[in-house]
């Protein structure tokens, strides 16, 4: 498959990702009586990562997210040399689904843009949580996404359920995360809204780049070392 072709795939995948995902959580998570809350936003997210992995999994490999990217560089099943055209793709893709779900929110009449489910900590963590329990946080959730991601695509393992695995899995990862950073685990969807909030989500977007990354390639160095199937 030309690269072109599957940047493309990473830009429109990624953009279902942000407005899906966050889309749940400013359109439906506090809709007066019927809001689906962390629950529903935690399955949100896993959904639009499974239907885009069926999707354009055969395409591109359905990265939607730098730190998988980066994960899969470090773990030998994704070439070096796309990693950066394809961060760019996912990055513009995030910040086309945020502008989407702009458009969108700000036609209510009581539409106020607040955290417009930017990702933070301290003050502006749902649960007022720290700096580094924020940073401890997205590593630890980011490796394990990456190992689920990894290990469901062995060519060890059963054909066809991959997609299932890992939207559940960060279904998981979002029930346990959201209270700390609104969870992020993705730097292309911390990007998205942060450009619309500016201000504070602008100012705490690092860590939400370098955890994720730094917990995506030890997933990779990890899964390389120690469970890859030798030649």
């Amino acid at each position: 498959m030309p690269l072109s072709k599957r940047l493309i795939a990473e830009l429109l995948g990624t953009s279902w990702l942000v407005f899906g995902g966050c889309g749940s959580a400013v359109l439906a998570a506090g809709f007066p009586d019927h809001g689906i809350h962390f629950v529903g936003v935690s399955l949100a997210f896993g959904l639009t990562v499974m239907t885009m992995a069926y999707a354009i999994g055969h395409i591109s490999g359905c990265h939607l997210n730098p730190a998988v990217t980066l994960g899969l560089v470090a773990g030998g099943r994704h070439p070096a040399s796309e990693a950066g055209q394809y961060i760019v793709a996912q990055v513009v893709g995030a910040s086309a689904g945020a502008g989407v779900l702009y458009l969108i929110a700000s036609g209510a009449p009581s539409f106020a843009l607040g955290g417009f489910a930017a990702n933070g900590f301290a003050e502006h963590s749902p649960g007022r949580y720290s700096m580094v329990s924020a940073l401890v946080a997205e590593i630890v959730l980011t490796f394990m996404f990456l190992t689920i991601i990894l290990g469901s695509t062995d060519k060890r393992a059963p054909a066809g359920f991959a997609p299932i695995a890992i939207g559940l899995g960060l279904t998981l990862i979002h029930l346990i995360g959201i209270p700390v950073t609104n969870l992020s685990v993705n730097p292309a969807r911390s990007t998205g809204p942060a450009v619309f909030v500016q201000g504070w989500a602008l100012a705490q977007l690092w860590l939400f780049w370098v955890a994720p990354i730094l917990g995506g390639v030890l997933a990779g160095l990890t899964y390389k070392n120690l469970f890859e199937a030798k030649a």
